[in-house]
């Protein structure tokens, strides 16, 4: 696979498929949390979860958790958690990941700001987990995947899972660092996940309007194809690119980046899904955008 060639897959509504429908494997990265909240929110449906209630001996609900606006800030940027990857050592266990994270918002009041946080998507996966009695990967096939047709993507947890990636695994990177759970499976089902949860009856009428509510974000936008950008539950919503509105999410891991839109303003509406390697997510974004704009009229 060239490593500078970005993977493209779109998708619309009759599930006709175009572009690299027979790619490898791919790191899907924070694609994943748009994933968690539908589970999240499939659960809120069955009762098992409650969005606006404050989670056990803490202030902030699991509302704010999927929205970013917990408070918490993020495992991620720790310097002892980065330090500890550029060494190649094993992963902490999430025991002492809770230890070296803080659990109480220390950023902001919970409400009061916004915050992209991976410490609450972590703590969304073991909601997830106790909620529906069964790890992540089996809970999400059960309640989103299997719903939605979605048969290969998967949560992977050795080096040697990423091995048969598009760019492989040339580093030897731990996917238990990304401790929400990290998702591989092919571009076209990664566009497919995106386009079938945003347009089918997974979850009720008032669970897919509160998982489209929107909080605008003055964040920087410089190099990516966007002119708005806004957050919803599991959501990264832009409500003017250069091909009208658009939703999905975008990621990005150790060597790769990710990109999973639905235009809903295109006829018919089309998602995208891009995959590209390196590490700025404007490149993915750029590449779904571009995609996209070929069938914009």
């Amino acid at each position: 696979m060239p490593e500078s060639q970005p993977l493209i897959v779109s998708c619309t509504g009759d599930g006709i498929l175009d572009g690299a429908v027979d790619a490898p494997p791919v790191p899907w990265w924070s694609i994943g949390k748009t994933c968690l909240a539908a589970c999240a929110l499939v659960l809120v449906a069955r009762g098992r979860l409650a969005l606006d209630d404050r989670l056990p001996n803490r202030t902030y609900t699991l509302r704010q958790l999927l929205q970013h606006t917990s408070g918490l800030g993020s495992y991620t940027v720790r310097p002892e958690y980065l330090a500890a990857i550029e060494r190649h050592d094993m992963p902490w266990s999430d025991h002492e990941l809770l230890a070296r994270a803080r659990l109480d918002p220390f950023l902001f009041d919970p409400g009061q700001g916004w915050s992209y946080s991976n410490t609450g998507y972590f703590l969304i996966r073991r909601l997830l987990e106790q909620a529906a009695d069964a790890d992540i990967d089996t809970a999400l096939r059960a309640l989103v995947f299997s719903p939605l047709g979605i048969e290969q993507a998967r949560i992977v947890s050795k080096p040697a899972d990423l091995d048969n990636c598009a760019w492989g695994n040339a580093q030897g990177h731990h996917p238990g660092w990304v401790y929400q759970g990290l998702l591989v499976g092919p571009p076209a089902e990664a566009a497919l996940f995106m386009h079938r949860l945003l347009t089918s009856n997974l979850l009720p009428r008032h669970l897919r309007a509160t998982m489209h509510e929107r909080r605008a974000l003055d964040v920087p936008l410089t190099g990516r194809p966007w002119r708005t950008a806004g957050y919803g539950l599991g959501l990264m919503m832009n409500t003017a690119c250069p091909v009208g509105a658009c939703i999905g999410h975008s990621g990005q891991g150790h060597d790769s980046v990710a990109a999973a839109y639905h235009f809903s303003e295109l006829d018919p509406p089309r998602t995208v899904a891009a995959f590209a390697p390196g590490g700025d997510p404007a490149v993915a974004e750029r590449a779904a955008v571009g995609s996209a704009a070929r069938y914009w009229r």
